[in-house]
């Protein structure tokens, strides 16, 4: 069995392709899946996909993917990023390789995105490429495991 990667999407990015297209783009939360599943075929590395509008969902994915023993997580907490300490500790409490992807660059917009719970449990956080950043994420995931591409 290939080595399994948790993408966690949160509130909202169920979304994707209508809601404000000027900052997140056109595509759909099918197509960030679809995205994060062929870049984890790359690797070799299998991907589970999930998302809640629901905070203990979230943490309840996560607590999944520790006991699964996944090899890794991207998480894009959503609005849950600036506000939930129980997501960062759910995170912490796994103690499994993490990266933050956001779609948007949270620097560059509101105050009050600038502040992430999620990145102190992560090892990198990632922000402003898109729906790009997820295939980044995994594949920075996959060189931290010294996982290399397959031919």
């Amino acid at each position: 069995m290939s080595p399994t990667i948790y993408v966690i999407n949160g509130p909202n990015l169920n979304l994707l392709g209508s809601r404000e297209p000027e900052t997140y783009g056109h595509a759909t939360l099918a197509d960030v899946e679809a995205l994060c599943r062929a870049t984890a075929a790359r690797y070799g590395l299998t991907v589970v996909c999930r998302q809640s509008n629901h905070e203990g969902d979230l943490i309840d994915a996560v607590h999944e993917a520790g006991a699964a023993k996944a090899a890794g997580l991207i998480v894009n907490a959503g609005g849950y990023t600036h506000t939930s300490i129980a997501l960062h500790d759910a995170l912490t409490a796994v103690k499994l390789p993490t990266v933050e992807v956001h779609i948007s660059n949270i620097h560059a917009r509101e105050h009050f995105r600038r502040h992430s719970y999620v990145a102190r449990a992560a090892l990198a956080s990632l922000c402003g490429f898109g729906i790009d950043g997820y295939a980044l994420a995994i594949t920075g995931l996959a060189a931290k495991l010294g996982v290399a591409a397959k031919s």
